[in-house]
């Protein structure tokens, strides 16, 4: 939906620039580059988020299926680590070598 949003924003930008005969050609297409890098830019953003988002859901689907998942080097666990879901996080459990680490779930492979 946001696309669509976003390509009637800019199909409108387009009918303001051609009615606008005050700007010069060179300046119309200087202010049409800068908004589709803008656009670019937040596509590329949202790309990014989601492939994070689907390595941070794989990681604790794998978490809970109570398979060792290595991050950082430190086997992380559910007899060692507890998950924090409000920061994406496991934190080390009271009675382990590990009691009181905290390691963020995008660290993890």
């Amino acid at each position: 939906m946001s696309y669509i949003l976003g390509l009637l924003a800019v199909g409108v930008f387009f009918l303001v620039l051609h009615n606008l005969t005050e700007l010069e050609k060179n300046q119309k297409n200087l202010i049409v580059a800068v908004l589709l890098g803008l656009i670019l830019s937040m596509y590329l953003f949202n790309l990014y988020s989601d492939v994070q988002r689907e390595k941070v859901l794989n990681v604790v689907i794998e978490y809970k299926q109570n398979k060792t998942l290595t991050c950082n080097g430190i086997d992380v666990n559910q007899t060692n680590f507890s998950y924090s879901v409000g920061t994406q996080t496991f934190i080390g459990r009271e009675n382990t070598p590990h009691y009181g680490r905290l390691i963020s779930a995008t660290e993890c492979e």
